[in-house]
């Protein structure tokens, strides 16, 4: 997730991604309710305030994140921050008396706010600790790699990182326990896969992901915030999900594809699941959305970006299906 802002002018590091097209999506108005379940510094928080909404719920699991906005809510009667996580949105909004809201916006995975702090251990660019905890609490990379199983840091690393060679980093992993220091699993990783300084891509960042995704429970938690998000559109609500690797892309295609009943019909040896099913709850809105060269020109770490956006219809949300796919390490 890259969702600090330098076109509105609050924050000239960062840039978030394919705001345009976002809040083109969402088309906020005055009077509307809004969630923005991933508030980060800000960045579409503030788009969508410019529009003169009524209400906008901001999440965010991060400390951080929430404490630096509080000047922002202090200035924003329409804002409301919650320091949860998305997935629970409809149960915040509950106990905050909010049944229904206009537009939620999602947008996936790590913020550069958080990438680019070393003592929050998300990157190897900088020497940090190995921590990479969205919520400050439980259990930290360093905790993970120095206990568990080999073969479980390996599937880690394939399922989560598409990493092919999985076991041999885990291998190498537990050879070096204990590890402490972002730079010594980046060290570990670039041993193991035989990484040569002028290689285009280091091979410690499917790991690094990989690691991350699996401490905050990322692809399940996404999968909760698509089925919080049906829960609380009102009839006509829009989406916009924006996600930056495949298996977060798999996943809210196949929810949009389930949801708008796009599902291919299904033959003799798979019969049609969908046959005699709920009624579709969302319609796309639009073909998937990338950046543009000259965004990718500007911020790199919209490049891998993708903007699905979809409305919501009156039928009733469909039960919550577990919709990320694993594979065996290899």
């Amino acid at each position: 997730m890259s969702d600090l802002l330098s076109d509105t002018g609050h924050d000239p590091r960062h840039a978030p991604v394919l705001l345009a097209e976002v809040i083109a999506g969402l088309a906020p108005a005055p009077g509307e309710t809004h969630v923005d379940g991933t508030f980060g510094a800000g960045g579409y928080t503030r788009a969508i305030l410019s529009a003169g909404v009524a209400r906008l719920f901001a999440f965010d699991r991060d400390p951080d994140a929430i404490a630096e906005g509080r000047a922002l809510e202090a200035a924003e009667a329409a804002l409301v921050l919650v320091p949860d996580r998305f997935g629970r949105m409809a149960e915040a909004l509950a106990e905050r008396d909010v049944a229904a809201v206009d537009g939620v916006t999602l947008d996936i995975g790590v913020s550069s706010m958080q990438l680019d702090r070393a003592d929050r251990g998300f990157s190897f660019q900088s020497d940090g600790p190995l921590d990479m905890r969205m919520e400050q609490e439980g259990e930290s990379a360093a905790d993970f790699l120095n206990t568990a199983d080999e073969a479980d840091i390996a599937n880690v690393l394939y399922e989560l990182g598409e990493e092919p060679r999985s076991r041999r980093i885990a291998h190498a992993i537990v050879a070096a326990r204990p590890l402490t220091r972002t730079g010594e699993l980046a060290a570990i990783v670039r041993r193991a896969l035989g990484y040569k300084p002028h290689d285009k891509k280091d091979p410690a960042t499917r790991s690094f992901q990989a690691i991350r995704i699996h401490l905050n429970r990322e692809l399940g938690e996404l999968e909760d915030g698509l089925a919080a998000a049906e829960r609380v559109l009102k009839p006509g609500g829009r989406l916009a999900v924006v996600s930056f690797h495949s298996g977060e892309d798999r996943i809210v295609k196949r929810f949009l594809r389930q949801r708008s009943g796009a599902t291919p019909a299904g033959s003799r040896h798979r019969p049609d699941a969908g046959a005699g099913g709920p009624a579709p709850s969302f319609e796309a809105v639009s073909k998937p959305v990338r950046a543009s060269e000259a965004e990718i020109a500007r911020n790199p770490r919209s490049r891998s970006a993708t903007l699905r956006i979809a409305r919501r219809t009156a039928a009733s949300p469909w039960p919550h299906p577990n919709l990320s796919e694993k594979g065996p390490a290899s």
